[in-house]
């Protein structure tokens, strides 16, 4: 039985993979922090905090298949009134906290046949908007570290990332807490409407399985064509 770790797992569009392959019957392990876990059978939780550089992941399996970085923040502010401090937070949740994982697990994935990580940048990062900056420069580093990953570890480990645009997650709840503003994020999208956690969780299974084993070092968007239609 292949196994899977899911940083983040207990909330959002690390939830939604976990039940994604809790029902196909894969060994899972996720982790939580703030969210409280969910007591499903099957899945072993471990609390883990990416900002506690004394915390370490225990308990994993001897052989991983695959790792989600799911943590994330969303600093939309003018570029004038984020501090430095902002965005050296950005980069610790989302990027190192990405690369501690990594290299924690590494001897773990390695002995896996297809091992595969996946990680998570936005799609502001190719598609500029006002008020991203602090959020387009930490998840620029995840596209960055996806390719440079993908070329080190090739080919036993592929690496791939997904560039969602705004998604209902908790997340997002403070910029999609009225139907209004629903409304109005929804069409800007040429689909007219909102990405769930279920739609990215979909690719995500789809990258971390063997499903994708011709398939690294990219940085797929998933966006309800707001990157690329007018």
């Amino acid at each position: 039985m292949k196994q899977y770790l899911i940083v983040g797992g207990s909330s959002g569009i690390g939830a939604a993979l976990v039940k994604q392959l809790n029902a196909r019957g894969y060994g899972i392990t996720a982790t939580y922090n703030e969210s409280e876990k969910n007591d499903t059978v099957g899945i072993k939780y471990i609390h883990y905090d990416v900002q506690d550089p004394n915390t370490q992941l225990t308990n994993l399996p001897e052989v991983l298949d695959g790792v989600v970085y799911c943590p994330g923040r969303i600093h939309l502010k003018p570029f004038h009134r984020i501090s430095t401090s902002d965005f050296a937070e950005d980069y610790e949740v989302q990027v190192l906290g990405a690369i501690d994982v990594i290299q924690q697990v590494l001897p773990r994935l390695k002995k896996s046949n297809d091992p595969s990580i996946v990680l998570f940048s936005t799609v502001a990062v190719q598609t500029g908007f006002t008020f991203h900056s602090a959020v387009s420069a930490s998840k620029g580093a995840i596209e960055g570290l996806t390719r440079a990953l993908a070329a080190e570890f090739a080919p036993k480990i592929r690496v791939n990332a997904i560039a969602p645009s705004i998604t209902q997650t908790s997340l997002t709840d403070r910029l999609l807490s009225t139907e209004d503003k629903i409304e109005a994020n929804a069409k800007r999208h040429p689909l007219n409407k909102i990405g769930t956690a279920g739609d990215v969780a979909n690719l995500a299974y789809f990258l971390l399985t063997d499903k994708s084993s011709w398939m690294t070092g990219q940085v797929i968007k998933l966006d309800g064509g707001i990157s690329t239609l007018k």
